[in-house]
């Protein structure tokens, strides 16, 4: 499968979106005081369901940011 430039440049793209988005999520929900992620001090289910759903942003995000750089790379040879 040939991708073009335009849908490379956009998964490359979604890939640092991706992580610049989780990354800032996690940072903020590590320091959360509103009791949501963390309830007298222990972590809570919603700390934990939300730390698995950044962490599987950051695989699909690399992966899918893995195949634009290689569609742009391809493109340029």
């Amino acid at each position: 499968m040939v991708l073009s430039r335009k849908v490379s440049w956009f998964l490359a793209a979604f890939g640092v979106w991706s992580w610049i988005i989780w990354i800032t999520f996690e940072k903020n929900l590590v320091k959360d005081a509103s009791g949501l992620a963390f309830h007298h001090g222990r972590a809570t289910a919603y700390f934990y369901i939300h730390t698995a759903l950044a962490i599987v942003s950051f695989l699909l995000g690399t992966a899918i940011g893995i195949l634009g750089l290689r569609g742009i790379r391809r493109s340029r040879g």
